[in-house]
């Protein structure tokens, strides 16, 4: 494990250590209490794993590029958490290569400990449901495959089965996404959230009342997230649904796809295969996710899309 190498740091504290474990420990949302992991102090960890300190025989012509930390906020819900792979309650344990754990990208675990990544991402955050496979690896490495970073740190938040309306601010899932996304930003020198992945909706297919006002809620919450967390430009890339609990699919797709905001992207689930349930992406798909989403945020930021391998 990622932690067996650090032993030797769990005396060291940084000056926010306390309040970091009191915020933990009553953190709100689904999330109940786990075991306690070692608790590393974010700042001290990523300085010297995420952001480690270019030797002094390293060469002056070290890209920026090559320098580049990103942060990536994974929220909504089941799709977004992963159930690639799992059949009745059961995941079948298959990493496939594009979501295999590295060195370079880190997770945010439900404890507020920076970890080595690995499938399922929300394993310790969407507790009440079996996880799997999701899109948040494949995007990462995606993005690392592009050449544009030196690290990836997911901070996955995601929660199985919930609607909007439990993603507003002021609720215990918004307020938790808000203090890992601070939290995970403040570790890494203040530099921001590079972008929210936000797959979410199902849920508001049941009731036409709440697909009709989706999109006025997605509106509302893209707009609090960016005064929350200091970032008026924030970049949020939602998927468009591929399937619904309800018959109200297209509502919520139409929604989806009629938000008009800057540095608002959609990326179209629709068509990719579903596992048996009909609900949720299969494996595979959510590996083509990744790539989607990673090719429209480098689109967005004008790199290198050429680079990356989006499965037909």
């Amino acid at each position: 494990m990622f932690y067996s190498q650090l032993d030797d740091w769990d005396h060291i504290l940084f000056s926010s250590s306390n309040e970091l474990r009191r915020s933990n420990l009553r953190r709100p949302g689904k999330f109940p209490p786990a075991k306690m992991l070692p608790v590393i102090p974010l700042l001290l960890l990523l300085s010297t794993f995420l952001f480690p300190i270019p030797p002094a025989a390293a060469s002056e012509e070290q890209t920026a590029t090559e320098k580049k930390k990103l942060i990536f906020v994974l929220a909504g819900q089941s799709n977004m958490a992963g159930r690639g792979g799992v059949s009745d309650d059961r995941w079948d344990h298959f990493v496939p290569p594009e979501c295999r754990p590295t060195p370079s990208i880190l997770r945010l675990s439900s404890q507020l400990c920076w970890e080595e990544a690995r499938e399922p991402l929300h394993a310790d955050i969407d507790v009440l449901k079996t996880c799997g496979v999701g899109p948040g690896m494949p995007f990462a490495q995606a993005v690392l495959a592009a050449g544009e970073a030196a690290s990836i740190a997911l901070v996955p938040c995601a929660v199985g089965g919930t609607a909007i309306g439990e993603w507003g601010r002021g609720t215990p899932l918004y307020e938790t996404l808000v203090r890992r996304a601070t939290i995970a930003a403040a570790a890494a020198g203040g530099g921001g959230v590079a972008a929210v992945l936000w797959y979410q909706g199902e849920s508001d297919t049941v009731l036409r009342r709440d697909a009709e006002a989706y999109g006025s809620r997605m509106e509302r919450l893209v707009r609090d997230l960016r005064s929350d967390l200091g970032q008026p430009d924030l970049l949020l890339i939602q998927v468009a649904l591929a399937s619904g609990e309800g018959k109200f699919v297209e509502l919520v797709r139409e929604a989806q796809k009629e938000l008009k905001l800057d540095n608002l992207i959609t990326v179209d689930a629709q068509g990719l295969q579903l596992e048996p349930d009909q609900l949720h992406l299969t494996t595979q798909s959510q590996v083509k996710l990744g790539s989607m989403l990673a090719a429209s945020y480098l689109n967005h930021t004008n790199k290198h899309v050429h680079s990356i391998h989006v499965l037909k």
